[in-house]
């Protein structure tokens, strides 16, 4: 039987709910445009949260300014997306996930990666206290500097090619921890894009099935099937034996 030496986490809807950190956003936007927008904050987060849990998930600004004004009013709409890109987050762990990563820290290598905007991705890992638990963090944006010339936008666009299911964050991270691919376990909730590569890496791959995570009706092809499915971190420790 392989011994387990690193737990590698991924981030949103495993170790926060990624809901709090939309929630956090509308909230800011909600106070930072509130003139603007012309209505009271709480309608306005309130309408932001309807469209994100119905068909407009990732152009819920667009959809909240045309139901609005009846048209997108887009220097208002690029004043909303970077107040909400930019904003400090108000987010908290799931409740397993502190006492799990006091229970592992100096049994286990642990690490994280994550897929997303650098800015946004770095201001939750700091909101949930995470620098100082993990011995290493990969957001895979980050694997691929553009110039200094290039906007942030044409960044993080840039660093696409290394978003999940690409392997270079998974091979970058057991040559950092100098842990033996097939020692190391990958916990995850989107069945999309999460597992293909550590699968295909020989990692041993769980899932973490969060009720009301976003993503939590993805499907999967044959090759990104977990090898197994958890519904809390604490049951995680037995399949580590």
């Amino acid at each position: 039987m392989t011994q387990i030496q690193a737990i590698i986490f991924d981030l949103d809807d495993t170790l926060y709910p990624e809901r709090e950190y939309a929630w956090s956003g509308f909230r800011a936007v909600a106070a930072t445009h509130q003139n603007e927008l012309g209505e009271d904050q709480d309608q306005t987060v309130a309408g932001l949260q309807r469209l994100f849990d119905g068909d407009n998930r990732t152009r819920v600004f667009d959809a909240f300014l045309t139901e609005r004004f009846g048209e997108i009013d887009r220097p208002l709409l690029e004043k909303m997306i970077q107040t909400y890109r930019r904003h400090p987050p108000v987010i908290v762990p799931y409740p397993d996930v502190d006492a799990a990563l006091a229970r592992w820290h100096g049994k286990y290598k642990l690490g994280l990666i994550t897929d997303g905007r650098p800015e946004g991705q770095w201001a939750k890992i700091d909101a949930l206290h995470l620098r100082p638990r993990l011995d290493h963090i990969i957001v895979t944006s980050d694997l691929c500097k553009p110039r200094t010339s290039v906007s942030a936008d044409t960044a993080a666009s840039s660093a696409a090619p290394f978003s999940k299911p690409h392997p270079r964050a998974f091979e970058d991270m057991a040559r950092h921890l100098g842990v033996p691919p097939h020692r190391c376990v990958y916990v995850a909730d989107n069945l999309d894009k999460d597992f293909v590569a550590p699968n295909a890496l020989g990692w041993l791959t769980i899932r973490i099935a969060r009720p009301g995570g976003v993503y939590c009706d993805a499907t999967c092809s044959e090759t990104g099937q977990p090898a197994q499915t958890i519904q809390s971190l604490d049951e995680l420790d037995p399949l580590l034996k």
